[in-house]
């Protein structure tokens, strides 16, 4: 993987299983993490990321991390605009 390129779950899913596989097979997290061309840091990162998530699931998180993080948008901005004109109703101005 290239360094500070965001990686998508259908990638990171098969690898992560991958090293699973390969683990379990007797071989130690660097070698696996070597042989997948993946960083150890990425390797427990993902892992603790999406854990034992399928592909399917990982994309459906994924979606709804975006519209909560909207969401959150969409409320901090209401909420600055409701007290915007609380102040100007009040003449704080």
């Amino acid at each position: 993987m290239r360094r500070g390129q965001k990686t998508r779950a259908e990638r990171v899913l098969p690898k992560l299983r991958q090293i699973e596989v390969q683990t379990a097979q007797g071989k130690s997290i660097a070698v696996a993490c070597k042989e997948a061309d993946v960083s150890e840091q990425s390797h427990y990162r993902w892992r603790k990321e999406y854990g034992d998530l399928k592909v399917d699931q990982a994309k459906k998180m994924k979606d709804l991390e975006r519209e909560n993080a909207r969401l959150r948008h969409l409320v901090a901005d209401l909420s600055l605009r409701k007290q915007v004109l609380a102040d100007v109703a009040a003449g704080n101005l």
